[in-house]
């Protein structure tokens, strides 16, 4: 095998601009790391974030920088004979970069605790694009918000990576959902069962929503028209909100401590967790949960994936086909 693989590289921070496409070493494998040849990798927001010198470029101890926390792919080389998934086994998963190499490259390095069998119903390229948003959505719903049958749940931004999932399970576990998206995306999320869609273009969501809302799961936070301060005011006394991009609310807990009501207020981490990501395929595989592409690239056009996903009008995921070109 060789010693170096392609990967996109990031030298410095700035625009999509400073995006490359070169060879770097293959990632190191030790103790339970698997070694995953990959087929596909998403892009999100996380990774927009960084390259620009934001999001987690403070963990970047030296360049090049490659991006990516989710893949899909086969297993190439298993830590040790008996491991859970062995050369030949088709897998999905999340890794934390910039621990670890990303996976806007050939090959990932990622332990097996992160991975999970990729659902069958899916194809390389869909289950590329699951991982990191999917646990970002079940880490917010399922588990901050504990969701619940009755509860009354606004998903922010609900046509988005994250969102789309957040939507379709907070509906499976028999919530009452509200969302906000632009008007071409309504049809499509009530299909995947939101109860209410508000045209954020046309509509204040605190004035369409006639009954308040007992969780609130913020995926924009105040850097857009700031959404996150205007959701205080839409939830029940006791209410929480749960922000999930960071950095993009510096000053939620004080607003909620000043909203009083004894309003509740949470950021968002979550860990690579491969038995959830067992879960969420079996979601797949039942029909009780599906993703949408919006658009694929080769590695070679990692500037134009960024500049689209950075334009904001994204539905579902954005991926990278490593089998292209």
């Amino acid at each position: 095998m060789s010693e170096t693989m392609r990967a996109v590289v990031v030298n410095e921070f700035g625009g999509p601009k400073v995006l490359k496409l070169g060879e770097v070493p293959m990632p190191k494998v030790v103790n339970s790391d698997t070694l995953v040849r990959v087929h596909a990798a998403g892009l999100n927001p996380i990774d927009v974030k960084t390259r620009a010198g934001k999001g987690a470029s403070g963990a970047i101890e030296r360049m090049p920088w490659v991006p990516g926390g989710e893949f899909a792919g086969v297993v190439e080389k298993a830590p040790y004979e008996l491991a859970p998934f062995q050369p030949g086994d088709e897998v999905y998963g999340m890794l934390l970069t910039p621990r670890y190499q990303g996976a806007h490259g050939d090959y990932v390095s990622v332990p097996f605790m992160s991975l999970a069998h990729k659902p069958t119903s899916l194809t390389m390229l869909e289950a590329g694009g699951v991982p990191l948003a999917a646990l970002t959505a079940w880490a917010a719903v399922v588990e901050a918000a504990r969701v619940h049958s009755g509860q009354r749940m606004l998903v922010h931004a609900g046509a988005g990576g994250v969102g789309h999932f957040a939507v379709q399970l907070a509906a499976f576990y028999g919530a009452e959902v509200v969302t906000t998206a632009s008007s071409r995306n309504h049809d499509w999320l009530t299909e995947l069962g939101a109860s209410q869609v508000i045209d954020y273009t046309s509509e204040r969501f605190e004035e369409a929503i006639d009954e308040p809302v007992d969780v609130v799961i913020d995926l924009i936070g105040n850097v857009h028209d700031n959404t996150g301060s205007r959701s205080l005011g839409v939830l029940r006394d006791g209410g929480l909100v749960v922000n999930v991009p960071t950095g993009s609310w510096p000053t939620m807990h004080e607003e909620a401590e000043a909203a009083g009501r004894e309003l509740r207020a949470s950021t968002l981490k979550l860990s690579p967790e491969g038995r959830i990501l067992t879960t969420i395929a079996q979601l797949f595989d039942q029909g009780d949960l599906q993703t949408h592409l919006d658009a694929s690239f080769p590695l070679g056009q990692a500037r134009a994936a960024h500049e689209q996903l950075e334009q904001g009008h994204t539905r579902g995921k954005i991926v990278f086909d490593l089998t292209a070109g």
